[in-house]
């Protein structure tokens, strides 16, 4: 494993302020989008599409052909076919066709003889019925350029919910890396103060009890700065998930990089949808543009069902000629032809007639998929603007009850220093303060989460 940024142990707390590098959000989400798997394989949906559309337009390849079918017994030629051709279907369902077609044999059939130096001939097929306005390739081809359209959308919904798993991980690992620095600083103090008070209580100056009451504050935010260092190893554990080389080899964290400081953050920036740009937003949702090239997929369908309940009538026409010196068109005749047209169409029609039935209710399930699915983005877009302004509005409140409690503690200070109030005040009021200081970095991160999900939400995050 190549280790590049640092999960740091308990032993070394306090050389945090050495050597430390920042390993920012926007550095963070790069990383993901360019060398995540996940991302990777999400880039290759565009392929996909591309690729499709490639091999529906094989169906309307030119196409060679050639049969030979012989019989040689009791030293006779019973019969030899010979017949290649070339065909070339087109957009209109009009399929082209020319060949050379050579037959000879003792017992071969009257119908299928042809001229000493064969015979050649060119001509259509149309579909004058079913087929004609269109056809299963067509439908192919129409559908596949659908896909590569949706496969463009379907991209967009993977980054976006890669990049929202890995944001809410960078926020936790943020919001572990602050509380421990919190407890650390409180760890230390509770330290500095227990060894001020031994040494005052050693020479008489303090009640020998202070000191009791001292190391159990020091043991307590041990305790507390081990399961906070825990926590946050453990969040670098999962962020390391999400942390990849151009080469697909999995990094970890160093003990020399950082998260961002909280100070740093525009609290006040986010993706702020207004109500005349809420229908946009929500109609151009690609959840629901893919919704909408389902349905698109599915009339594609419901053309050809109907297209079915037309009878099959084809007409063929080729024109016959033999070739003189290697050339088909010598002594042309438009006497010389051979012609035919098909007809088949069931009775009842109850097979196609179900076929279109179902590609309707079909048509008709997913439009209500499409409403539903539209209801519900809009609703988590409200949602997350609602529990980001409520973020926003508790930041101020935190703040202000961080230095309220800030300003107890200062003035219970002062009165321990007179004599006037006691170590266990003092130990009530610093853990009030830390657990106010506490509270303010979680609703920090919780607003930056916020905005994760409201972005999200808007799929906004790519």
């Amino acid at each position: 494993m190549i280790r590049i940024i640092a999960l740091v142990f308990l032993s070394s707390f306090l050389n945090y302020a050495y050597g430390q590098t920042t390993f920012s959000d926007q550095r963070f989400y790069e990383l993901v989008v360019n060398n995540h798997p996940l991302a990777k394989q999400a880039n290759l949906k565009p392929a996909y599409g591309k690729y499709s559309v490639l091999k529906a337009k094989g169906g309307f390849d030119p196409k060679l052909e050639n049969q030979i079918n012989q019989k040689y017994y009791n030293s006779s030629n019973y019969y030899s076919f010979l017949n290649a051709g070339l065909k070339i279907p087109t957009w209109y369902g009009i399929e082209v066709k020319t060949g050379f077609e050579s037959n000879d044999g003792t017992y071969l059939s009257p119908q299928d003889k042809t001229p000493a130096g064969g015979l050649w001939y060119g001509g259509v097929s149309v579909n004058l019925g079913e087929g004609l306005f269109i056809d299963q390739r067509r439908a192919e081809l129409f559908k596949a350029r659908i896909y590569q359209n949706s496969t463009m959308f379907e991209q967009r919904l993977q980054l976006n919910e890669l990049l929202y798993e890995a944001g809410y991980a960078y926020w936790n690992w943020v919001l572990a890396y602050h509380s421990m620095e919190i407890m650390q600083e409180s760890y230390q103090l509770a330290n500095e103060r227990y060894e001020g008070i031994r040494r005052t209580a050693e020479v008489g100056d303090r009640p020998g009890i202070d000191s009791v009451e001292a190391i159990i504050q020091v043991q307590s935010r041990e305790t507390l700065l081990l399961n906070y260092a825990t926590d946050f190893k453990n969040n670098g554990y999962n962020l390391s998930t999400f942390l990849w080389t151009e080469n697909l080899e999995p990094l970890e964290l160093d003990n020399a990089t950082v998260p961002v400081s909280l100070d740093s953050l525009n609290l006040e920036s986010a993706l702020l949808i207004a109500e005349n740009t809420m229908d946009s937003i929500v109609t151009n949702h690609p959840y629901l543009k893919m919704n909408d090239f389902k349905i698109q997929s599915l009339e594609v369908d419901n053309r050809l069902k109907r297209e079915q309940l037309k009878p099959e009538l084809a007409l063929q026409y080729n024109f016959l000629n033999e070739p003189l010196n290697y050339n088909p068109f010598n002594d042309f005749s438009i006497n010389n032809y051979k012609w035919g047209l098909t007809f088949e169409m069931p009775i009842f029609l109850r097979k196609e007639r179900g076929d279109v039935a179902l590609s309707n209710l079909k048509i008709q399930d997913e439009k209500f998929n499409l409403q539903n699915n539209q209801a519900y983005i809009e609703y988590k877009i409200r949602k997350a603007m609602a529990d980001y302004s409520n973020g926003l509005a508790q930041i101020s409140i935190y703040q202000k009850t961080v230095d309220d409690s800030g300003k107890l503690l200062e003035a219970e200070k002062q009165m321990f220093e007179a004599g006037e109030s006691s170590l266990f005040l003092i130990n009530q009021r610093e853990l009030a303060f830390i657990q106010a200081r506490l509270k303010l970095i979680e609703s920090q991160v919780k607003l930056q989460q916020a905005k994760l999900s409201l972005s999200y939400a808007a799929a906004g995050l790519y």
